[in-house]
């Protein structure tokens, strides 16, 4: 019987994660849909068809940008998302993150095992050396994800970034390839 291969880049015990396809539409839509309370005032994930074609599509083609889909291993359905923004190559070597869980997975540790594939594979595959994330001071999930994930507080940034409607406040969190445990 011939193998099949993964559609996963990485895998963990119960979460994958893969690249954004426009086929993945119908059902992220339908995810943010069901997650606009878990979402809001923090993020505005695509919600229309058209608008997920711009996004998804922004994700596939544009080299500065890497989306990736976080899958329940069981079922393949998608849990939630994590892109890696802003890529700097050269000296830098880094990318700003962004997320979101989905509400039916929230709370079940998905989406840390997600993050801690797209950390490997930025460091590894991608050949980053620094990631970082941008954290409204009150999202205290998004914190929770990111310190769990070995991340460290690096700053404040007062109207860093225009969010529903008004420059908001930024913790800056970081990650860099010696700080993550050998493994």
């Amino acid at each position: 019987m011939p193998h099949t291969p993964s559609p996963f880049l990485a895998e963990g015990p119960r979460a994958a994660i893969r690249h954004f396809t426009l086929q993945d539409g119908a059902e992220f839509i339908a995810r943010t849909r069901e997650s606009k309370d878990l979402h809001r005032p923090w993020l505005f994930p695509p919600d229309t068809d058209a608008s997920y074609a711009e996004y998804a599509g922004r994700l596939i083609e544009d080299p500065a940008k890497a989306g990736f889909l976080v899958c329940e291993k069981d079922g393949g359905g998608i849990a939630g998302y994590i892109n890696i923004n802003n890529i700097v190559r050269g000296a830098f070597q880094c990318g700003a993150l962004g997320y979101g869980a989905f509400a039916h997975a929230a709370g079940r540790g998905l989406m840390r095992e997600g993050l801690d594939l797209v950390v490997g594979h930025a460091f590894g595959p991608l050949g980053l050396h620094r990631l970082e994330i941008n954290v409204q001071p009150g999202n205290t999930a998004s914190i929770a994800l990111a310190r769990g994930a070995g991340f460290r507080l690096e700053g404040f940034s007062p109207a860093m970034i225009y969010v529903d409607g008004a420059w908001r406040d930024h913790e800056r969190w970081a990650l860099t390839t010696e700080m993550r445990p050998a493994g």
